[in-house]
């Protein structure tokens, strides 16, 4: 396309004058679009403020212009729109973008694609004279366009949630007026190590991807990567362990107790609470009682009490590490096999923003048993206060 912007300019420019072909220049800029006027600038020798300027002019004088301009064809000359001589044409399509969008079983169109081709296809069959440039043409005119699914629907939402929210976020001020350590935390996806496809595009030399693994079958001994993450809410860093096992409440604690040990104390050396916001499900969930037998020997050893706040169910997206830390981290790893595991611990340690996020990640190579059960004699040893609202979601574990 670009060259063709070449070509045409020299064949055209000797006929031009100087006005023509800047306006002739912003034209072939504004269909290219994004970078048109840098690439129009490249090919033609005009510079781009000289592009810019015939944009300017076409924009200001075209309304004027139209104005000035006479139809050559008389009012109601040319052929009618197929719409206005096939009366049935338009409700045919309609009955066919419905049929499908309800999901009727005996629509053709339920498990195709539904293109201006296959729609006209259809029509055709119902007898209609129709081509795929005209069903274009129709389905803009009726307020249709391509669109993509958008993730928006949470299911069936709590009555409380809003009021949880509110609850969590106060508890956060409190405590970070206090001057004690408020985290987030969370498990990411799951990731197959080796070569294997990773969503996203990076810059190559044209021509040259990256070639990955066809079939994403887990490697036997490169297994896959866990990680779980822990984002400090106060002073902006995260602590990431990748683990090599299961994903279980051991495995989160464990997460959390080496944060504390390697970088919390020293942090916060004044430190005598600790508020974590986590995720209603996985290997933190409120139900879980491992989870909170965990957490009853990070207090024992640490001497803090340690508050936990739930997200209600269906709410994980709120939580600030998904957007704040796990989102950078895909960001940084887009269009990259990840083929090792010191690979993992690169990307994410190398993740940073230009609001000063830091990201510390090792690797954890421990065994975490799955399926563990805890008696009610054990659960009865945890020494646990549950909040006069949500206690199931919000409680208070504090050291022997």
């Amino acid at each position: 396309m670009i060259a063709l912007v070449h070509e045409k300019y020299n064949r055209l420019s000797w006929m031009m004058d100087e006005k023509l072909k800047r306006h002739w220049a912003a034209c072939e800029a504004l269909a290219l679009g994004r970078g048109g006027i840098s690439a129009v600038s490249q090919e033609t020798g005009l510079s781009r403020n000289t592009i810019r300027k015939g944009i300017r002019e076409i924009r200001e004088e075209m309304p004027r212009l139209v104005g000035e301009i006479r139809p050559v064809r008389q009012p109601g000359g040319g052929r009618y729109r197929l719409s206005q001589t096939d009366e049935s044409l338009e409700r045919d399509l309609e009955e066919l973008l419905e049929a499908s969008s309800r999901g009727d079983p005996m629509c053709p169109l339920l498990w195709t694609c539904k293109s201006t081709r296959k729609l006209a296809k259809e029509l055709q069959h119902k007898g209609h004279q129709v081509s795929h440039m005209t069903v274009d043409r129709m389905l803009q005119d009726m307020d249709y366009s391509l669109q993509a699914n958008r993730k928006m629907l949470e299911g069936k939402q709590h009555p409380d949630r809003d009021e949880q929210f509110q609850f969590i976020a106060r508890k956060v001020r409190r405590f970070q007026h206090r001057g004690q350590p408020v985290a987030s935390v969370d498990a990411k996806k799951k990731e197959l190590i080796g070569k294997f496809k990773n969503s996203g595009r990076e810059w190559r030399k044209k021509g040259d991807p990256e070639l990955v693994d066809i079939h994403d079958f887990r490697d036997k001994k490169l297994g896959s990567a866990i990680p779980y993450g822990l984002y400090d809410m106060t002073r902006n860093e995260g602590w990431v362990d990748v683990g090599v096992d299961h994903n279980t409440a051991e495995f989160a604690v464990s997460t959390i107790r080496r944060w504390w040990c390697r970088m919390g104390c020293r942090v916060y050396p004044d430190a005598e609470e600790l508020l974590i916001t986590a995720d209603a499900g996985g290997s933190n969930g409120y139900r879980l009682r491992l989870w909170k037998l965990c957490l009853q020997r990070l207090a024992d050893e640490s001497g803090l009490s340690i508050t936990v706040c739930h997200f209600p169910p269906g709410t994980s997206k709120w939580n600030k590490i998904e957007h704040r830390m796990f989102s950078h981290i895909t960001e940084n790893w887009r269009g990259r096999p990840l083929v090792s595991r010191a690979v993992v611990i690169n990307l994410i340690g190398h993740t940073a923003t230009p609001e000063g996020l830091h990201i510390h990640a090792e690797l954890d190579e421990g065994h975490y048993e799955n399926g563990i059960k805890v008696s009610d004699a054990e659960f009865a040893t945890i020494n646990l206060k549950k909040d006069k609202f949500h206690g199931d979601w919000n409680y208070m574990i504090r050291p022997h």
